[in-house]
C-alpha cells in the first residue's frame, strides 16, 4: 500500500512561534517535486506534542491540499489517550488522508492487551487505514510481534512504522503476518538492512533535507540496482547520524533552515541545536551534496 521514501515532515513556524502555513505548503510541494513517495504531517518530527488540536488538524489539511492525488498522506493522529486518538484520526479521515499513523500510547505504559484494545478501539471508530508506530525509545513500551499479528487480522490495520532498531523484527513480523502487511522503517541509518529483512520503505527524517537522494535509494532498491543503493547508503550515513546528534527534530529543523525551507524556530521544551551540533549538521549536508560548502 505504501512504499519507498516517505517524509516525516517538519512543521515550520514563524518568528513568533505560529504555524507558517505558506512555508509548510511550499515545503510539501518541494518534497513532491523532489520525488518523495509519501508524506507524514504532524508526527514527532512535526512537533505534534506542542501543537494545539486545532493546529494539528489544520496542518493535516494543509498537507492534503497540496499532496492529494500526487502522493499518499499518512496523517499523524496518535496520542496516549484513546479518545483523543479517535478524534484526531476522524479529523484526518474527514480531511481526506490516505491513512493515519498511530504512535504507541506513551507514558501510560499499557500492557500488550491494553495496546491491542487501544488500536482496536480506533479501528472500530474510524474507516481509514491505520499504521502502527512502534517506537520504544519515546513511548517506553514495545508492541510484541504476537500483538501486532493479532491486530493485523483487523481489516484496516495495514502496517507498521518500526523504530525499534531491531533488525530481526521485520523478518519475524513478515513470517507472522500476511505478506501484504506494510513494514516501514522509522530508522534512517538502518534502512537498507530493514529492506533486506522484508521492509518496503522508510518514514524518514533525513528526507526532509535530502528528499531526492532518499527517493533515489528506494528507487534503486526496487529496481535491483544494488550498486547505486550501496553508494547512496554510504553517502547518506553521515547525514543520518547528524540528524540525531541532538534530540530530533532540532537538528533537521536547523538543516532545513540552512536550505531556506523554514526558520530555525521550535516550540518549548524543544530548543535549537547547539553551535557544535550546527557544525556537525553543516558538515554532513556538505558531504552529502545537499548544501554548498
Amino acid at each position: 500500500m505504501f512504499k519507498g521514501s516517505i517524509t516525516a515532515l517538519i512543521t515550520p513556524f514563524t518568528a513568533d512561534g505560529a504555524v507558517d502555513e505558506k512555508a509548510f505548503q511550499d515545503f510539501v510541494q518541494w518534497q513532491i517535486d523532489q520525488g518523495t513517495d509519501g508524506l507524514v504531517p504532524v508526527g514527532t518530527t512535526g512537533e505534534s506534542p506542542t501543537l494545539t488540536h486545532d493546529e494539528h488538524k489544520r496542518v493535516v489539511e494543509l498537507c492534503i491540499e497540496v499532496a492529494k492525488g500526487k502522493v499518499p498522506v499518512i496523517a499523524g493522529s496518535g496520542s496516549n489517550s484513546t479518545h483523543e486518538t479517535i478524534d484526531l484520526t476522524r479529523s484526518a479521515e474527514k480531511a481526506g488522508a490516505d491513512a493515519a499513523l498511530l504512535v504507541m500510547p506513551y507514558y501510560n505504559k499499557p500492557s500488550q492487551e491494553g495496546m491491542y484494545q487501544h488500536f482496536k478501539a480506533v479501528h472500530d471508530a474510524t474507516d481509514i487505514p491505520l499504521v502502527i508506530y512502534n517506537i520504544p525509545g519515546r513511548s517506553v513500551v514495545d508492541m510484541s510481534v504476537e500483538t501486532m499479528a493479532r491486530l493485523a487480522e483487523l481489516p484496516r490495520i495495514v502496517g507498521v512504522k518500526d523504530a525499534t532498531a531491531d533488525l530481526a523484527r521485520p523478518l519475524k513480523t513478515r513470517l507472522a503476518i500476511k505478506s501484504d502487511f506494510c513494514q516501514l522503517s522509522g530508522e534512517d541509518a538502518t534502512i537498507t538492512a530493514f529492506l533486506a529483512q522484508g521492509g518496503v520503505g522508510c518514514i524518514s527524517v533525513t528526507s526532509n533535507v535530502a528528499p531526492a537522494l532518499c527517493a533515489q535509494l528506494h528507487d534503486a532498491w526496487q529496481a535491483g540496482d544494488y550498486a547505486t543503493v550501496w553508494e547512496l547508503r554510504d553517502r547518506l550515513m553521515p547525514l543520518h547520524d547528524a540528524m540525531f546528534c541532538e534530540t530530533s527534530p532540532a537538528p533537521v529543523k536547523y538543516a532545513a533552515s540552512l536550505l531556506g525551507k523554514c526558520q530555525n524556530v521550535l516550540r518549548l521544551p524543544m530548543v535549537p541545536v547547539s553551535p557544535a551540533a550546527q557544525e556537525k549538521v553543516k558538515a554532513a549536508m556538505v558531504s552529502a551534496g545537499v548544501l554548498d560548502a
